[in-house]
């Protein structure tokens, strides 16, 4: 009875079993190999599970100590393809700013009426908030809100800007935002299974090519320590750094 009670919290800590389409899938990829960024692109939208259009997702795990502030990356780029998925945008603008906005086709344009409208009925239908200088101050007042949403507009995201218009195209053609978390990772879509390979490989290049750009002057050694592209619930395929054109 004793050793019966004392192996029951050894079975409670075990990590969930993956699926048996997952392990089928997870056959087909080489654990240790680094496949090239067309093999890589190949083997994701074969080994995808779902019966729906999977996500294509972009994990980069860099040599950076985010504890500095010189080594944190934070941006934003138009992904050559797109990456299959609309955006709804709310513009925080007046005058020529939020007209431009409309005629750019945001999906919400207003300034305090909307801001108040997200404070007081917790109205978030919107993915992406863009906003002028000007109306930063009445922002502030509701970042507490907006921040752990990840929806605070910001200049180095290009997300804060007089140029309205610019800033809603770009998100409607396919702008994506990235920051390196606590580890140094950065992760980003660049697609859909349902892409050609061509279409994901441009966006794989375009990161990635921007990521390696992006390299702090400060940073010694290895800059690129590992780059995986995944689907949707499907096994990471790890990429050779070493088959890209820079």
């Amino acid at each position: 009875m004793w050793e019966e009670i004392s192996a029951k919290p050894h079975k409670e800590v075990k990590t969930m079993k993956k699926g048996k389409k997952y392990l089928e899938a997870a056959k087909k990829v080489e654990k240790n190999k680094l496949y090239t960024k067309e093999e890589a692109v190949a083997l994701v939208k074969e080994t995808s599970t779902t019966s729906f259009d999977s996500t294509v997702e972009l994990a980069m795990r860099l040599n950076l100590d985010t504890k500095k502030a010189d080594q944190q990356l934070r941006g934003a780029v138009v992904l050559p393809k797109g990456t299959g998925k609309t955006k709804k945008v709310l513009v925080i603008a007046k005058g020529d700013a939020a007209k431009a906005a409309k005629d750019a086709g945001a999906d919400y344009v207003g300034d305090n009426d909307l801001l108040e409208k997200i404070q007081k009925e917790n109205w978030f239908d919107f993915d992406v908030m863009i906003a002028t200088p000007d109306m930063m101050p009445a922002l502030g007042k509701i970042g507490r809100i907006l921040g752990p949403k990840g929806l605070m507009p910001n200049p180095k995201t290009g997300t804060v800007t007089l140029d309205t218009k610019k800033a809603v195209e770009e998100v409607k053609k396919g702008r994506v935002e990235y920051r390196t978390d606590s580890y140094g990772n950065v992760h980003v879509i660049i697609g859909k299974t349902s892409f050609s390979d061509e279409d994901l490989l441009e966006n794989l290049k375009t990161f990635v090519t921007l990521i390696v750009k992006s390299k702090p002057a400060v940073v010694k050694g290895t800059y690129v320590k590992n780059i995986s592209i995944s689907s949707t619930m499907g096994p990471g395929v790890k990429v050779d750094l070493n088959s890209f054109d820079f």
